[in-house]
């Protein structure tokens, strides 16, 4: 916590802490800091305090704004001043900072508390402790046990320099209320006002309100990149426009207005972007949700959602949410992946790509089962494409998100209750009614609850062939789940009961990982084979094998099959389908390499 100490001529020092924040400092009313002095300008200076770092800019000033060496700021100019440096506005002086809290008791004695800046005081010498009898710890062994922070590398979005991002968001945070005094947006865009019309009356009101501002602009920062943030924010997502708009993006994460972090490559960026305040995150997501009829508030502060490109969008709000409105999007691309694409990143072989599309022409059904952000969609979405044009398919999701481009595709999407509680639509309510409109394929996004036993139902009831996905850190675990997902539908299934119909139902399990680089890697494909006793069997199909890292730090790996056949060898005859027995010989097939 800094503390700002403030020294006049014949008035008694005056001290106060000061939060994280942007203050003015001057004669004015609107003022944070009141100085009542005849030399100080109504709007003398502006503090900036953020992460214990102090940033100060004069504000064109008459009589300016002077060091503790007796330099003087060029005025609307940040400069980071380091703390405890005294500054003169006018005849006061200010002097910001760092407070240290008592420090707390070590081995039974009290250690002595910070000495301020005032003149040293004569100390008794502290008597000599005890020789400690305790093993003593050598510096290298506390490197390793003390913690050290990772820097995050920065995305550069907006081209707002750091330094000045917080001068940014003050001008951001006057225009905005500003704005909503003079026009009210949701008023307009309820009247039936068209969108082209509510930009330029926004925009318009937006250009006025910035050349009336009284702060000149520092060097380095155009008011065209201030106009087109407050635009974005005042009819769009704010800085979400741009970042969806960018195709190397995979996920966006806003902690709060403050924090804007993307995945690029598997890496995790910090942006230099932000928006002016909570208001306006929640905003974004109101205009997110809004045209799916989902809603989000304090009785509802949890909502799941999707983008116009079937993106996920999911965004959570205080109460529950501590650092402000948070939203995370996942993003796809405007063109889907292929299974191509999946083989030159290196998440899969030509071999493993060919079986899985036989598995689906044969009609296996198949369980994509891994982590968060592993892949399990993208995964889906390509073996999606591998079902016949001439079937009938039904998808189930939560949120649509899956790409398929058969032509006789029936696309269901659950729905959330309404303001009193009623009107649900789960994802079993919504499998349960697809046993009834004739479908030849299921594919359900997720299996999360209950629903996972109408699935394995219909699995078994002729409705083969289908895809599901699943939370799981490996195939074994996958199964395990399964089964607490079937006990959560309510019924007091005996556990053999249950893992027959998972052994009967489900045919391929393919389990995908992301991996310690970034990357994702589809790391099994396993067959279930029967039941021995309780136990349900598999055998490994196809592993990755690590064999180091590059020069890039990236994993470099191999799919390798393990030499076990599928047991529906026969079938696959039967359907004359084209399947080279030699993939799955570990001697022969070697060059498909991450």
């Amino acid at each position: 916590m800094l503390e700002l100490e403030i020294q006049q001529p014949g008035v008694p020092t005056t001290a106060a802490r000061l939060p994280a924040g942007a203050y003015l400092v001057g004669t004015g009313k609107d003022c944070h800091i009141r100085i009542p002095r005849p030399e100080i300008s109504a709007r003398h200076a502006q503090l900036i305090v953020r992460d214990n770092r102090l940033i100060i800019m004069d504000l064109g000033s008459r009589n300016g704004t002077e060091m503790e060496d007796g330099s003087t700021l060029f005025p609307n100019q940040p400069y980071d001043i380091p703390l405890g440096t005294r500054i003169k506005i006018g005849k006061a002086v200010l002097r910001v900072r760092l407070v240290k809290e008592e420090n707390p008791q070590v081995g039974g004695e009290a250690r002595p508390a910070a000495v301020s800046d005032s003149a040293p005081e004569t100390v008794a010498p502290a008597p000599v402790p005890p020789v400690s009898r305790e093993p003593a710890v050598r510096k290298a062994d506390l490197d390793v046990l003390t913690p050290h922070k990772q820097e995050i590398p920065v995305l550069r979005v907006s081209g707002v320099p750091a330094r000045l991002r917080p001068i940014v968001q003050e001008i951001k945070k006057h225009a905005h209320a500003e704005l909503l005094k003079r026009m009210n947006l949701k008023k307009l865009a309820v009247s039936g006002v068209s969108s082209d019309e509510l930009s330029q009356q926004a925009r318009t009101m937006i250009r006025e309100i910035l050349s009336q501002l009284t702060i000149q602009l520092p060097a380095g920062l155009e008011i065209g990149v201030i106009e087109k943030e407050l635009f974005q924010e005042a009819v769009g997502l704010g800085p979400l426009e741009s970042l969806i708009e960018r195709d190397d993006l995979t996920e966006i994460m806003v902690n709060g207005p403050d924090q804007v972090y993307v995945e690029k490559g598997g890496v995790l960026y910090r942006t230099d972007t932000a928006f002016a305040g909570n208001g306006q995150v929640l905003s974004a997501i109101e205009r997110i949700v809004s045209p799916l009829g989902r809603r989000i508030d304090e009785s509802s502060p949890m909502v799941d959602a999707r983008l116009a490109d079937g993106s996920r969008v999911n965004a959570i709000i205080p109460p529950l949410s501590l650092v402000g409105p948070t939203i995370t999007i996942r993003k796809f691309s405007r063109k889907p992946l292929m299974a191509a694409d999946l083989v030159r990143f290196g998440s899969l072989s030509v071999d493993i790509v060919k079986f899985l599309a036989i598995c689906v022409a044969v009609r296996k059904n198949i369980l994509i089962s891994g982590g968060t952000g592993s892949g399990k969609t993208t995964l889906l979405n390509v073996l999606s494409s591998y079902l016949p044009n001439s079937e009938r398919i039904v998808t189930i999701e939560d949120a649509a998100e899956l790409q398929l481009h058969q032509e006789h595709l029936v696309r269901l999407e659950s729905r959330p209750p309404n303001v009193e509680g009623k009107g649900a639509v789960t994802i079993r309510d919504l499998v349960r009614n697809a046993l009834r409109m004739r479908p030849d394929r299921i594919v359900v996004g997720e299996c999360r609850g209950g629903e996972a036993l109408d699935m394995l139902q219909a699995m078994n009831t002729g409705h083969d062939g289908s895809l599901t996905t699943i939370h799981a850190n490996s195939a074994r675990d996958a199964l395990a789940r399964l089964e607490t997902l079937v006990l959560m539908a309510g019924f007091d299934l005996p556990l053999r009961a249950i893992r027959e119909q998972i052994a009967s139902a489900i045919q391929i399990v393919v389990q995908i990982s992301r991996e310690r680089d970034g990357s994702r890697k589809l790391v099994n494909v396993s067959e279930i084979t029967k039941m021995e006793g309780d136990v349900i069997t598999m055998q490994d199909l196809f592993v990755f094998r690590q064999t180091g890292w590059d020069e890039q730090n990236r994993i470099v790996g191999v799919h390798e099959p393990t030499g076990n056949l599928p047991t529906f060898m026969e079938e696959i005859e039967r359907a004359k389908l084209d399947c080279d027995i030699a993939m799955f010989n570990p001697g022969q097939r070697r060059e498909n390499e991450c």
